[in-house]
This record gives C-alpha cells, sequence and structure tokens, in this order.
C-alpha cells in the first residue's frame, strides 16, 4: 500500500496546504495550490540550455553564409601573440590580403538611382542590410546578442508559468529574508511536505484518500532555481548593457570613423587635408561597417597593436587602388588650379 501511494502521488500531481491551516474541503480549492512541476524538472532545466545554445547555431548558420571566415581570422590573430616576428609580419599579411579579398568581393558593382539610396540608408539603418551593402555581419551579430539578451529576459517569464508561482520576485524575496535576519523556512514554491489525494476500489465504491508526501527532491530544486534566478537575471542585466554598447559603437556613423581614425594618427597616416578626406571614404567605402567590425574583433581577441598594424597595411592596399589614385589626381588637379 506504502509503495502504491508514494508511486501513485509521483506521477500525479501534489497541492500544498501549509500545517497551519486546515485542508481546504472541495477539489477545485485544493488544486488552487497544485504543484505540476516536479516531475518535469530534468526536461525543463535541458530545454534551458538548449535555448542558450539556439544563438550560437544560428550565428554559425548565418556566417557560413558570409563570405568571410571570422574563426579564421580571429585564430590567426590570436595566434601572433605567440609566434616569431618573421612569421607575426606573414601572419598579419594573410589576415591584410584575406581582408581585402573579401572586402572586394562584397562591393557593389552595379549602380543606378534605387541601388545609391539602399547603400547611403544601410549606413544608418540596419534594416536594409546584406553583403553587398557592407553590414551583413553588424546586422546578424547585433541579432544574435538581442537573441541572448531576450533569451535570458524570456526564460524568467518561461520559469514563471512552467513553476506556477511568481517566480520574477523569487530572487528579491530570497534577500529580503537574508537582509532581514529571518530563519528561511519551507518555501510554499517548493514545498517538501505536500498533499496528495487518490482513489482506491474496493468492492463496488470508490474511496478517497488524502495522504502526506514528502518531496525530498525540492530540497535540490530550491537550491537549483535560486541560482537560476540570479544566473537569469545577472545574463540579463550583463547582455543588455553589452547589446546597447555595441549598438552605440558600430551603428553610428561618427564613432566608427573615430575608431579608424585614432590607428590612422598612430601610424602618421592622418595629417594631410587629402589624408583627412581619404579617412572617411576608407571608413565608408572600402571598410564600411562589417570591416570595422572584423577589426573590432581583432582588438577584443589580440590587441590594438595588432589592429593598429592591420589598419596600416588595409590602408596602403586601398590607397594603391586605381579608384584612389585617380581621386588623389583630381584633387591634385584642383588644388592646381
Amino acid at each position: 500500500m506504502v509503495d502504491y501511494t508514494n508511486n501513485v502521488c509521483w506521477i500525479s500531481n501534489t497541492y500544498y496546504v501549509h500545517i497551519d491551516k486546515d485542508i481546504p474541503k472541495y477539489n477545485h480549492a485544493r488544486y488552487e495550490s497544485e504543484i505540476t512541476y516536479y516531475q518535469w524538472v530534468p526536461m525543463i532545466l535541458l530545454f534551458q540550455a538548449l535555448l542558450f545554445k539556439v544563438p550560437c547555431i544560428m550565428w554559425r548558420i548565418l556566417t557560413a553564409s558570409a563570405g568571410v571566415n571570422l574563426d579564421k581570422i580571429v585564430t590567426l590573430a590570436a595566434e601572433t601573440q605567440y609566434i616569431s616576428p618573421d612569421d607575426r609580419e606573414r601572419t598579419i599579411k594573410h589576415i591584410v590580403r584575406y581582408m581585402d579579398r573579401w572586402l572586394e568581393n562584397a562591393r557593389e558593382y552595379r549602380s543606378g538611382c534605387f541601388i545609391r539610396l539602399r547603400q547611403t540608408i544601410s549606413k544608418y539603418c540596419c534594416i536594409v542590410c546584406g553583403k553587398r551593402y557592407g553590414n551583413y555581419l553588424v546586422t546578424i551579430y547585433m541579432f544574435i546578442k538581442l537573441l541572448y539578451m531576450s533569451n535570458a529576459i524570456g526564460q524568467l517569464f518561461i520559469l514563471n508559468e512552467f513553476l506556477g508561482t511568481n517566480y520574477n520576485a523569487y530572487g528579491l524575496e530570497v534577500l529580503s529574508h537574508l537582509a532581514s535576519g529571518e530563519e528561511w523556512d519551507e518555501s510554499a514554491r517548493f514545498p517538501r511536505v505536500t498533499l496528495c489525494d487518490f482513489k482506491i476500489r474496493k468492492l463496488a465504491t470508490l474511496q478517497q484518500y488524502t495522504v502526506q508526501c514528502v518531496l525530498p527532491i525540492n530540497l535540490f530544486n530550491e537550491k537549483i532555481f535560486i541560482f537560476i534566478w540570479f544566473w537569469l537575471v545577472f545574463v540579463s542585466v550583463l547582455s543588455s548593457a553589452n547589446f546597447l554598447v555595441w549598438c552605440y559603437t558600430m551603428i553610428f556613423r561618427q564613432h566608427r570613423i573615430r575608431y579608424l581614425k585614432k590607428f590612422l594618427r598612430i601610424n602618421e597616416c592622418y595629417k594631410s587635408e587629402l589624408d583627412k578626406k581619404m579617412a572617411v571614404k576608407f571608413a565608408e567605402q572600402y571598410l564600411r561597417q562589417d570591416g570595422i567590425f572584423v577589426l573590432r574583433l581583432v582588438g577584443k581577441n589580440a590587441n590594438d597593436v595588432l589592429v593598429s598594424e592591420i589598419v596600416l597595411q588595409l590602408w596602403n592596399h586601398y590607397r594603391n587602388k586605381p579608384l584612389f589614385k585617380h581621386a588623389n589626381q583630381v584633387s591634385d588637379d584642383n588644388s592646381n588650379v
């Protein structure tokens, strides 16, 4: 009988009534505090883990068609810190050649009013995006950042529905108890002693029994979900702040140009008026948002010294291109006139 009762109460939902209160007479009143989650905790934890993996999978799928191997660039950049000077120089040249080919292949060579309009909009807005507009990587990166942020915040609400309690305020209640020095008593969210109703057929009649059940698993569930609450809040705040920082650094045009100017000044490539004009074109027409984004990734995974050397070599590549030489020739002719 005891084994049968334990099995029935485990597979069926139980309900919680505080030990100092009377058990409600009617079934609908009893099951207002029904506990339905404890059998499914392993599944919900697995589901949460998969949700955090989804943005990473989407990032790999979307970047696979970007026309550039970001992992290759970042890995080569990180390796330059541990190799000999000669190998380092060869690696930097390889990165520069690879980026130059990618930037050239991703360029839009068609012309027309509609094309120019979309290119102009893409400089200021991620709604118009694509490899040809130079903002594909930035757009999907911001989208993935937004997914991580939404995932962390959304999981708080998912757990609120799953646990059937006001889980969003759970951590605040824990902090309140700790701050006031109150003893942490049994929680109504994760009760260790619950009640279970079941019926047994005896001859031609059904007899209902109400028994007290022990849920030792809730001792662990309580600690697990306390940790998850604080972790999700921490990740939500951190990912939200990180998303806003990246929005500021990548979306605003002037900030992108200032980022490049810093390295051009370090390399003494930002002196003449022509250099200043061409620096804007270097940022807007050659590197564009995706190129600057890749440089930022290199800086975060290696260092700014390496970024400075890459920018210098990309600048020299840009100055040697026919379009730049033609613009330089026109500027010289105008100044002579």
